[in-house]
């Protein structure tokens, strides 16, 4: 079996339309997305294979009301991408009628099939995450302010 390569532009696009429509059941399609032993990397993950990056989606969607991502700008060369992003999301036990966003970017690397093989996000967990937090966002927010002095 022989599989015609696609071009940047259609597995860019591809990418942006699955995460941008991302939902528990889509998720079923994320090995049209991702290579076989894709590898995967974020601020909190770091795993092989599709299986594995489905389960952080999944651990996503359980630990999260409406989670969403929007793509807002893209910088395609050659078999890779540069993706930032807003990620639109609820916390289930902590204001939980507060839309909370966290801006990243990803960079993507794909394979002559169009399938993604690396996945890097990028984002500040302490200011984006940790900071909008209880407890720790007061500290995390002390400690900025000492480093700054």
């Amino acid at each position: 079996m022989t599989t015609t390569p696609l071009a940047p532009a259609v597995s860019v696009a591809r990418v942006v339309t699955f995460f941008e429509t991302l939902t528990p059941d889509s998720m079923a399609g994320i090995g049209q997305i991702y290579d076989g032993q894709a590898h995967f990397k974020d601020p909190f993950n770091e795993v092989t294979g599709v299986p594995a990056i489905k389960r952080i989606f999944e651990h996503m969607f359980a630990s999260l009301h409406e989670p969403r991502f929007v793509v807002t700008q893209q910088v395609v060369q050659g078999d890779q991408c540069f993706l930032t992003w807003e990620f639109h999301f609820r916390f289930r036990n902590y204001r939980a009628a507060q839309v909370q966003v966290i801006l990243g970017a990803s960079h993507l690397v794909f394979s002559a099939t169009g399938l993604v093989t690396l996945h890097r996000d990028y984002w500040d967990a302490a200011e984006e995450l940790y900071e909008k937090l209880p407890l720790l966002g007061g500290l995390m927010r002390w400690l900025k302010r000492r480093a700054n002095n």
